[in-house]
């Protein structure tokens, strides 16, 4: 019987995505503003859902102030956290970003423990192979934080937030209308942000239309949306863990995409990385197995 769910499988999915996404996101900046590329990704992500939403149908759940509020919440940090992280871009490389983003996978289960939650030895084992496994991806010796790697930190204490959240409102409201929701609220912050601080012209957003497109569909819109079904059965803690493996896929992104060299040390913290996930996965599918036997 295998131990990885099909919720753990979208996760994956999600951390895959997410992960080449900040080769698109390093590319879009060529060409546009931190806040305008996450405008125009935030508003791409909404609309590509729309179809969806409508196609639902009577099978949506219930809508309600839940969704009204938690969508204003969420999309209000998640706002935060891509701004941080776009704009850390601009100082750092895609694979520091990548890495320190994943560091909430640190931070989930330490807010978990001030909010009541459970966090058991195979977690806390599977997050220290993990936050290794990172460590040798991305990190050197002689490692100085830089403005844009403390911008990356910052931001991760705001998607820590995010997958709390997300975890919370996954279970109570419909997760395609949770998803428009909370893009259409980071999409208003980040155009009021644009305008205030940046002067995108259209010729912009049209020669940055491959990295948009990825980012706001693939990305924000289908990722995202992937994250919030998953999360109905995988705990919050959990999910981070797995997610963390977008700076994963953001190493190999920048090796397939931009030539950079992947060696030992790098292959080493990928298999960390894995045996992370596997360890924290484990003991929980063993124990349901063995009371299904019995």
């Amino acid at each position: 019987m295998s131990f990885i769910s099909p919720a753990h499988l979208l996760l994956i999915s999600v951390a895959a995505i997410w992960g080449f996404a900040f080769v698109a996101q390093s590319a879009g900046m060529d060409y546009l503003g931190p806040h305008s590329f996450n405008a125009a990704r935030f508003i791409l992500g909404a609309l590509s859902l729309v179809p969806l939403w409508i196609l639902m149908g009577k099978q949506r759940l219930p809508q309600g102030k839940t969704l009204l509020y938690g969508g204003i919440l969420a999309g209000s940090v998640m706002f935060a956290g891509f701004s941080f992280q776009q704009i850390g871009l601009l100082y750092t490389t895609a694979g520091n970003a990548g890495f320190i983003t994943s560091m909430y996978i640190v931070l989930v289960p330490i807010a978990g423990i001030f909010l009541g939650q459970a966090t058991n030895m195979n977690t806390w084992i599977g997050v220290v192979l993990a936050v290794i496994g990172l460590y040798y991806l991305s990190i050197g010796p002689d490692l100085k934080i830089g403005y844009g790697d403390l911008l990356e930190l910052i931001g991760a204490f705001f998607w820590t937030a995010h997958v709390i959240i997300i975890g919370w409102l996954s279970r109570k409201v419909d997760a395609i209308g949770l998803s428009i929701t909370q893009f259409m609220v980071a999409a208003v912050w980040a155009t009021g942000a644009a305008m205030l601080y940046e002067t995108p012209v259209l010729g912009d957003f049209q020669a940055a239309w491959l990295p948009l497109l990825y980012a706001g569909i693939a990305s924000s819109g289908i990722a995202c949306t992937l994250q919030i079904i998953a999360q109905r059965k995988v705990e919050p803690s959990t999910t981070a863990l797995i997610l963390s493996m977008e700076a994963l896929f953001a190493v190999l992104g920048g090796w397939l995409l931009l030539g950079e060299h992947i060696g030992i040390k790098e292959l080493i913290g990928c298999s960390l990385m894995l045996a992370g996930m596997v360890v924290s996965q484990w003991p929980a599918k063993r124990k349901r197995q063995l009371a299904a036997q019995s």
